[in-house]
């Protein structure tokens, strides 16, 4: 896997925080830093998610993506995943994730509340690299509510 990531600068000025990234399945993705009011060109333009966000909702797509595979290879009849994240980071740098909790929203027909705790489970514990990679330095935890649809 390769991913090319080039300073934009702002505006052509080549000031400011902002980045895109290039990926090798051919998509592009911008990031963007912070303003910073003291030092204004160390700072962002609030143009984009910021790298960490962008870590974070890696992490929830990779995970409900394992989530609704699992479900559908189980012949189950899913109709909407959503998976909310909420993070704490370290006080000082490096600033990485300590804490993430996943919240995962699902909706189908007939789905067993046993088959979608195994399917969060299975991908906890085996199949998301992103979420098992930032096991190693935060706590994850997972919960979840399940609706008919």
């Amino acid at each position: 896997m390769e991913c090319t990531v080039s300073w934009t600068g702002a505006a052509g000025t080549r000031s400011g925080m902002g980045f895109l990234a290039e990926t090798a399945s051919g998509h592009t993705l911008v990031m963007d830093g912070a303003p910073d009011a003291a030092k204004p060109e160390n700072g962002g333009q609030n143009l984009a998610p910021r790298p960490m966000e962008t870590l974070l909702a890696g992490a929830g797509g990779c995970t409900a993506y394992d989530v609704v595979l699992i479900l559908k290879r189980g012949r189950h009849d899913v109709r909407s995943c959503s998976c909310k994240l909420s993070a704490q980071r370290a006080e000082t740098d490096p600033k990485v994730f300590t804490a993430i909790h996943l919240h995962f929203s699902v909706s189908g027909k007939g789905i067993p509340q046993a088959a979608l705790e195994r399917a969060i489970a299975m991908s906890h514990d085996k199949y998301c690299s992103a979420t098992i990679m930032l096991g190693k330095t935060a706590v994850i935890t997972t919960s979840f509510e399940l609706s008919e649809a």
